[in-house]
């Protein structure tokens, strides 16, 4: 199947959202099965963004760390965002049905 460029959502809140409405819409069986695979792509695109998201805000969360005196210190950290493009690691190729 050919990649498409994929719009990313506006924040993760509405990734989920958009999931789960394909999760709905494919296991509703009411789209075909051309449909249903352009919704499985789009599925695993908002998957792996939401991937990165969570990834980038688990090291925000390691970098929140105690200073010398007790006190909390926060490190800053280079915005970086995930590469859409990018091919999804072996483990998020699988079927959502597989983990």
């Amino acid at each position: 199947m050919a990649k498409r460029n994929q719009t990313p959502p506006k924040s993760f809140e509405e990734a989920l959202s958009e999931l789960e409405q394909i999760l709905n819409e494919i296991e509703g069986g009411e789209v075909g099965l051309e449909e249903s695979l352009v919704k499985y792509e789009r599925g695993n695109f908002l998957i792996q963004h939401c991937r990165g998201v969570l990834n980038s805000a688990e090291k925000q969360i390691e970098l929140l760390g105690k200073a010398a005196d007790g006190s909390l210190q926060s490190t800053a950290m280079a915005e970086s965002a995930p590469d859409p493009g990018a091919d999804p690691p072996a483990a998020a190729a699988q079927s959502p049905g597989a983990q």
